[in-house]
């Protein structure tokens, strides 16, 4: 039976980054915050980058994480996790928390799965604080409890719960690929938009479609909570919450309209809602005229630079005057057509590894509750 412990007390440091933002200089040393880290990985591509000097006293107040560390979103998005595994020199923001393992303690990776367990994390985000921004202080985050086993059973579990996160991986990798097959379809077919060499026609996206923005409309997260979860509630990237009625029904495309990810694109701009669904005012909504097709016109923005289009500084926005004068090149409409249906069968693929991946998601899940309980 294993006894319970709490982060401070195999912890050799439970502290955080900074709590100030250094320069971003543009070149240096990466400084990362919630947006830059995920399970699998640290972004040191989009993120900001300080001086050596910044670095050092970033490092000197302990806001440096090194190699074995376990890093946890305390502020915002709360309960990521990332066991640092590189040599790298990179330091944080203040809204990631950083755990030191004591080895005589327990394993880093050890330490990293537990805390993705949800009924550890559940405990995590009980104590959150706050009003405007959701987050967990250092004093909750060190009294957070979980089982702590042998050294010798801690590594036996990791072992097993690794092998499980690498079935994962090697899913998610597969779509990734997918989707790099499908830009590389769209190159093969069309060629380079920006250069276009085939010499298709050209003609301004204002033209090409019929604008549904009046449509839209915004509704308060405090009415969505009262609402039964049916329809579809999309904002300026996606899906981000469910509502009771639909305000739009049938196939349009969705760009969209204000955000950094119109000029990070660390998602795409640009996607296709089908059914019945409700739209906000942060995407735009379109459908197709006689020359075009939904599923290249989508794919076409998402792989085109728009930058030119995009105002704003703080505050990144796609308005529609702009959006209606991104020009689009046409090739014939059958050969979009055929872009489409191979764009589907890439589709069913994908679908096929996201079931996949969601069963042996819950393969994983199941292992972690049964190494935590002790019935592996």
């Amino acid at each position: 039976m294993s006894s319970f412990t709490t982060i401070e007390d195999v912890c050799d440091l439970v502290t955080d980054g900074t709590h100030y933002t250094p320069k971003n200089v543009g070149l240096g040393i990466p400084f990362l915050t919630v947006k830059d880290v995920t399970d699998v990985e640290l972004d040191f591509t989009n993120c900001s980058f300080i001086s050596d000097a910044d670095y050092q006293i970033a490092k000197l107040g302990n806001s440096a994480p090194q190699k074995g560390d376990v890093l946890f979103s305390k502020d915002g998005t709360v309960g990521k996790v990332h066991i640092v595994n590189t040599d790298k020199p990179f330091a944080v923001l203040s809204s990631l928390a950083i755990l030191r393992p004591n080895k005589k303690l327990i394993e880093s990776q050890y330490l990293g799965n537990v805390l993705r367990l949800p009924l550890v994390l559940d405990d995590a985000l009980k104590r959150k604080t706050g009003s405007a921004i959701r987050r967990i202080i250092l004093a909750d985050l060190k009294r957070v409890r979980f089982p702590l086993p042998s050294l010798e059973e801690q590594r036996r579990i990791a072992e097993i719960l690794d092998r499980a996160e690498e079935l994962r991986s090697k899913r998610r990798e597969a779509i990734a690929q997918l989707d790099t097959l499908t830009q590389a379809i769209f190159i093969e077919m069309f060629g380079n938009p920006v250069t276009n060499a085939m010499g298709w026609e050209i003609q301004p996206f204002g033209k090409l479609v019929i604008n549904k923005d009046s449509k839209r409309k915004p509704v308060k997260e405090e009415n969505r909570t009262k609402q039964e979860k049916i329809y579809p509630y999309y904002g300026a990237i996606g899906i981000i919450d469910y509502v009771d009625h639909f305000l739009f029904e049938g196939t349009n495309l969705l760009i969209e309209e204000d955000g950094m990810n119109l000029v990070t694109r660390n998602k795409p701009i640009a996607l296709i809602a089908q059914g019945k669904y409700w739209v906000n005012n942060h995407a735009h909504v379109v459908c197709e005229k006689e020359k075009i097709n939904l599923n290249y016109l989508c794919h076409y923005l998402n792989y085109q630079d728009i930058s030119n289009f995009v105002t704003g500084i703080d505050q990144k926005k796609l308005n529609r005057t702009n959006l209606d004068q991104i020009p689009v090149i046409l090739p014939p409409l059958p050969l979009q057509r055929e872009f489409a249906k191979r764009v589907e069968a890439v589709e069913k693929l994908k679908a096929a590894h996201r079931a996949t991946l969601s069963e042996f998601d819950a393969l994983f899940y199941s292992l972690q509750h049964r190494a935590f309980r002790g019935e592996l």
